[in-house]
């Protein structure tokens, strides 16, 4: 067997398997909170009402849920540009505590356009 190779598997586990029996609890909590913080951000299009608040009020706000939140307006003014990894309704749910009533056909979500190249 080479050096730090699993065994072979017993009892049908496969080497996966096999490998998170060994990590325990802990070690798999600690790998699903790094996963957590590696989410792909999704953006959000939000086209804008006339009670919509300015976007640094958003950011603000977006802050307290995600730290690395981006918050903009599209060169037509129309549309607010969110980048987070928040859910849908947690964004909702956010842009409601700024005073926004926003509702969710108001929100297009968009896959990330993260390349990773930057390694962010």
């Amino acid at each position: 067997m080479l050096p730090g190779a699993l065994p072979r598997p017993r009892f049908g586990l496969t080497r996966i398997r096999t490998a998170i029996a060994r990590m325990g609890e802990h070690a798999i909590a600690q790998h699903l909170d790094d996963w957590q913080e590696a989410r792909p951000t999704m953006e959000f299009h939000i086209a804008l009402t006339d009670a919509c608040p300015d976007p640094d009020v958003v950011q603000d706000v977006m802050f307290d849920v995600d730290p690395n939140a981006v918050v903009d307006l599209d060169m037509s003014g129309l549309v607010m540009r969110i980048s987070s990894y928040v859910t849908v309704t947690d964004l909702i749910e956010a842009l409601r505590r700024t005073g926004w009533t926003v509702a969710p056909a108001q929100v297009v979500q968009l896959p990330t356009i993260c390349c990773g190249g930057c390694a962010g």
